[in-house]
């Protein structure tokens, strides 16, 4: 209702509710049902239990980085790393395949998404980051469509071992691609021209997590 909370409020839904929270850096949290959380500094929240969905604010400009700090007081900003504790906090979901190799291409899917896929798209809406001149930024958001197809191209060559990135078991690779390869329609990519890559994104939307998610309204 826009109504302030004063730092050390405890903030709680219920069975059903949701709640907002927009903090002081613009950053949008949302908390789904049976959430609580503690509003620690104006840019920090605890977690005691529940989920949190994290949005960065609406400002080209921004870098929009969100620290996600562990139980230990680490502060973790980057995907990879985030998907990696996850899965070392929760191992029996197996999310990181048990062979060495197939370990190894999973983070290299990753690292290529982190360090390559996610940078050619970026430099649609933030040219200011690699560069000064509107001339610059206008350069490098038409050559987006581009870097973007040349991306999809890697990911339906290389990336898949079997249905999912490390074969037919999901792992940490899988639900980072669905929504790197999200964004393909926005710069202008089909990723229906890539048989395998539009197969994997059929199975992420036949996933009952997948549609739980999209019914919250969580992922658009």
């Amino acid at each position: 209702d826009g109504a302030s909370i004063d730092l050390g409020s405890h903030l709680r839904t219920g069975p059903g509710s949701r709640a907002g929270l927009v903090l002081d850096s613009g950053v949008s949290l949302r908390l789904a049902d049976l959430t609580e959380i503690v509003l620690e500094t104006e840019s920090r929240v605890q977690l005691i239990e529940g989920r949190v969905y994290v949005d960065t604010g609406t400002d080209s400009t921004s870098v929009g980085s969100v620290q996600i700090v562990t139980e230990a007081g680490s502060a973790l900003t980057e995907t990879g790393a985030l998907l990696d504790y996850v899965a070392a906090r929760a191992p029996e979901a197996g999310l990181v395949p048990t062979d060495p190799e197939l370990a190894a291409h999973m983070r290299g899917v990753m690292y290529y998404l982190a360090s390559t896929m996610h940078v050619a798209h970026a430099h649609k809406m933030r040219g200011h980051r690699w560069a000064d001149q509107q001339s610059s930024f206008d350069d490098m958001k038409a050559k987006v469509p581009q870097t973007m197809v040349d991306c999809a191209a890697y990911i339906e060559n290389h990336a898949f071992r079997g249905d999912f990135v490390a074969g037919d078991a999901l792992s940490l690779a899988d639900p980072y691609l669905f929504v790197v390869s999200g964004w393909l329609a926005g710069d202008r990519v089909d990723r229906a021209a890539y048989p395998r890559l539009d197969a994997f994104a059929a199975r992420m939307e036949d996933r009952a997590s997948l549609k739980a998610v999209r019914a919250k309204g969580i992922l658009a």
